[in-house]
């Protein structure tokens, strides 16, 4: 039993909710939504998308707001031969809605002749909640697994299990254009990213008929800091061509935890049997209890780095009402630090290919769609049951409406195809027997946005 207690107390502890991974967003502007591939825009969204490309935008005073709206499942299908006694069959879906009920973002920018200032201020990385009413398996199954080794049944006891978190890191970038020559331009910049997140769960094993509570682990930690990171881009424009490229720095985010609560502890009964048996061995797991907790503690810090980014980009106008861009994006992810290092288990930084076309049907309206191909580069080391990616395509579409020569109304939808990603272990959590996770991703978004020319 003093065996089995410790073994629960320490996989629990290191398992506990970590978050990370690619969390760098790009769709700020409606535009991007309905086109995808706007690194080549002279519009107001190139204040993100393309900051030297403004040096051939209005002249005056331009603004953008924009709202969207995502939802998203992450879902995680267990197959394990211990979830029957659980959940009555051994392949059991822990579904996980993550939303964002508004995700805003404002553009703003001011030309003059061969010069120009702009800013964006939006959610720049991750953004939104995720909640796991049933927790998840890396706890759960564990936890039901070792129960089971020593013939404690889940008819036995009751299982709480719930998990939930936060992340947004908001970003307010200023730059500066200037056009270099007549068909070149270039522009610097800086942006401060503010991280704001929080992880809350709690799974317990409770109400056996002798002991009561058996063991059970509680998390509820705050973390919030910021970084800041420079910007450069450049953009050769001549007649209908575009080029343009873009080039955001790492932002280092070293996050420290603020505790509310951090509680893993087995039973007062279950404590007392340990007591009599073996004092030495409780003792030990007091203290191996409060080393593993330690990285959660107030003012320990985690890396939450957002990754360099590349991206380079060509647009051409094939007629005046016809325009098409092509796009690519390089993530280096595997320099970006995370927690526990998770960097080092990816295969690469991550590739992103996006393409779009708009045409104006009259002066009123235009419309256009895109897409975008993502590949992370992921491995079974990376993937965990609290922060994981899927590859995907995506695909939008959406229509502008000019309302007034200095008014124009956006609106767009694209939704994300995910591929499943499975992860089979010949040693399920350590617990010597063969499981499977497939991991897997819906995600749509709505969105609209006004611009306004001065």
């Amino acid at each position: 039993m003093k065996k089995f207690i410790l073994s629960v107390l320490l996989t629990a502890l290191c398992t506990t909710i970590y978050a990370g991974g690619l969390m760098t967003n790009t769709n700020y502007h409606i535009a991007f939504d309905r086109m995808f591939a706007r690194g080549a825009s002279l519009e107001i969204d190139a204040a993100y998308s393309n900051p030297a490309g403004l040096a051939w935008g209005h002249e005056g005073f331009q603004l953008s707001f924009n709202a969207q709206h995502p939802t998203q499942n992450r879902d995680i299908t267990t197959t394990f031969p211990l979830l029957e006694p659980m959940y009555g069959s051994q392949t059991h879906k822990f579904n996980g809605k993550a939303t964002a009920p508004f995700v805003p973002a404002l553009f703003a920018s001011y030309k003059h002749d061969r010069w120009a200032l702009s800013t964006m201020i939006g959610i720049v990385g991750s953004g939104g909640f995720v909640k796991y009413d049933e927790g998840v398996p890396m706890f759960n199954v564990l936890l039901g697994s070792m129960l089971a080794s020593k013939g404690i049944t889940p008819d036995q006891y009751k299982l709480n299990s719930q998990m939930k978190g936060k992340q947004y890191i908001y970003g307010g970038q200023l730059n500066f254009t200037y056009r270099l020559l007549d068909n070149l331009s270039a522009a610097v910049g800086i942006r401060a990213n503010y991280y704001d997140g929080y992880y809350q769960g709690h799974v317990i094993a409770d109400a056996h008929p002798t002991l009561g509570k058996l063991v059970g682990m509680e998390l509820d930690v705050d973390q919030r800091g910021w970084g800041v990171a420079p910007l450069v881009s450049v953009d050769f424009h001549q007649g209908p061509l575009t080029v343009a490229a873009r080039y955001e720095f790492r932002t280092k985010l070293n996050i420290p935890n603020t505790e509310n609560k951090l509680v893993a502890e087995m039973g007062d009964n279950l404590k007392a049997v340990l007591m009599k048996q073996d004092p030495q061995t409780l003792a030990t797991i007091a203290q191996t209890l409060d080393a593993k907790m330690t990285p959660y503690k107030d003012g320990v810090k985690t890396r939450y780095d957002m990754p360099a980014l590349l991206a380079v980009a060509v647009g051409y106008e094939f007629m005046p009402e016809l325009r098409a861009s092509v796009e690519y994006h390089f993530f280096d992810d595997k320099h970006a630090k995370m927690a526990n290092n998770r960097q080092e288990s990816l295969k690469h930084g991550t590739h992103e290919i996006l393409a779009g076309v708009e045409y104006d049907i009259n002066k009123t309206i235009t419309v256009s769609a895109g897409g975008q191909r993502t590949d992370y580069g992921l491995s079974d080391d990376f993937q965990t049951n609290t922060s994981f990616a899927c590859d995907s395509y995506s695909v939008g579409f959406g229509a502008a409406v000019n309302i007034n020569e200095h008014l124009r109304l956006n609106a767009s939808y694209f939704c994300t195809l995910y591929s499943d990603y499975t992860s089979k272990s010949s040693n399920y959590l350590q617990t010597g027997m063969t499981g499977t996770d497939v991991y897997s991703r819906t995600n749509s978004v709505f969105g609209v946005g006004i611009d306004y020319k001065f």
